[in-house]
């Protein structure tokens, strides 16, 4: 059973549901999930309305009972107290089946992933349509001479130890070192004046939160090997600030009246990265730790799509100012995760690997997360309606891998890109002895 931060009719959309279950059923099919998952639904919420019907029935024959046995003398006094008796057990029970029926109801519903928006390709991870390709690929035959990967190069020029990170940590931990550290620093704080100038306010975020927050974002369910829990304390590391910009405003009527409220989060993350095993096994590509900047939106959910495209646009032009080639792509539906409506992901160019690797991702939450940690905004008539909920990457520890592989030359040493050279004070990355 999910932890109970809403009752079920926010978790999802019921009355939408109840109204237009084919729309439901097709989001299923484009994620690749179980469309029946629909008719459970509208069974349990059948089962529990009638459930509700039989205790108010039921509720409302007790208190009038209680107003007879009040006036009642004698044998028939005695009579109708056996009777009220026995329509309080039946309350009991009615209001049992009715907990049940609910109980039934919210665990279905959090089994839903989000309705995915029109236009999503359908399909697994491979299915993902490209959208563009920006930047030319750099011709190292040309030049004249082999690109190294980036775990040969890190060695070179001292910025990362991996060996000692597994002596430490175990597989898929590091150190930055030297230049990989101020790479790193200078990277993400790059990243972070470039939203506060767009308008986020930046913030540093808890990496531990509780399970309701977890679960609220999405981010538990699945996917929950890939999370990191601490059972001691009945807390989550989270793999992305994401989750804790997200709980930032729970359970809280938020003012949108002067457009979204955007924030960039910097944090460590954690990923156990279950499933993995023989994958990007060496340099820093795929790690259990590292530190990201995110962007994260609230905003009316009528300008969450324009929203989405703003924030792709912001990681965009990240990529861009730091000289990367990259394609957009948009994400398949069964790839989405249980969160996003629509997502999209920048992908940099890894010479020595020949293809794209994802650096960024940015998702339309809609209002998948906004219900289950019960965010509103005020609407013209008094009332609240459910937000809409966006995030991004702005950068992220990964980007050093495509940094160190486009930016090499022949002796190893790499070029720091020109809009990060103020912040790292040089020029060049050179090769260090020993």
């Amino acid at each position: 059973m999910p932890p109970a931060v809403l009752d079920w009719c926010a978790v999802i959309d019921l009355k939408a549901l109840r109204d237009n279950p084919e729309q439901f059923r097709a989001s299923q099919n484009v994620r690749g999930e179980d469309p029946g998952l629909v008719d459970q639904v509208l069974a349990a919420d059948q089962r529990r309305r009638e459930a509700l019907a039989s205790f108010e029935t039921k509720r409302a024959e007790q208190k009038a009972m209680g107003g007879r046995v009040a006036k009642a003398k004698g044998d028939e006094k005695k009579e109708l107290i056996a009777a009220s008796q026995s329509l309080a057990a039946e309350v009991k029970a009615a209001k049992a089946a009715g907990d049940a029926a609910d109980a039934e109801l919210n665990e279905l519903a959090y089994k839903f992933g989000n309705l995915i928006q029109d236009g999503a390709p359908a399909g697994g991870e491979d299915d993902y349509v490209v959208v563009r390709e920006v930047g030319e690929h750099r011709d190292f035959a040309r030049e004249g001479f082999e690109p190294r990967p980036h775990e040969v190069l890190g060695e070179m020029i001292g910025a990362f130890d991996t060996t000692r990170g597994a002596k430490v940590g175990g597989s898929r931990f590091y150190y930055l070192t030297g230049v990989g550290a101020r790479l790193e620093l200078a990277l993400l704080t790059c990243a972070v004046q470039r939203a506060v100038k767009a308008g986020f306010t930046p913030m540093i975020t808890p990496t531990l939160v509780r399970p309701e927050i977890m679960q609220g974002t999405g981010f538990l369910g699945e996917h929950n090997d890939e999370v990191y829990y601490l059972p001691a304390d009945d807390l989550y590391l989270t793999g992305t600030s994401e989750v804790a910009l997200a709980g930032f405003h729970a359970g809280e009527i938020i003012d949108l009246s002067g457009g979204p409220r955007r924030y960039t989060g910097w944090s460590a993350c954690y990923r156990r990265e279950a499933g993995s095993y023989g994958k990007d096994t060496k340099g820093i590509f795929r790690v259990h730790q590292f530190h990201k900047v995110e962007m994260f939106s609230y905003c009316d959910p009528a300008e969450a799509t324009e929203e989405h495209q703003r924030l792709l646009g912001f990681e965009e032009e990240m990529l861009q100012l730091v000289g990367l080639p990259y394609r957009v792509i948009d994400v398949a539906g069964g790839d989405l995760g249980s969160s996003a409506a629509r997502k999209f992901d920048c992908e940099a160019w890894i010479p020595t690997q020949g293809r794209y690797r994802e650096m960024t991702s940015t998702s339309n939450c809609t209002t998948f997360q906004s219900r289950r940690l019960n965010i509103r905004q005020r609407v013209a008539d008094g009332g609240t309606e459910y937000v809409a909920t966006l995030n991004g990457t702005l950068a992220t520890t990964r980007w050093i891998v495509a940094l160190l592989e486009n930016n090499q030359r022949p002796d190893g040493s790499v070029v720091v890109p020109e809009p990060l050279r103020d912040f790292m004070g040089i020029d060049v990355m050179p090769v260090v002895a020993g």
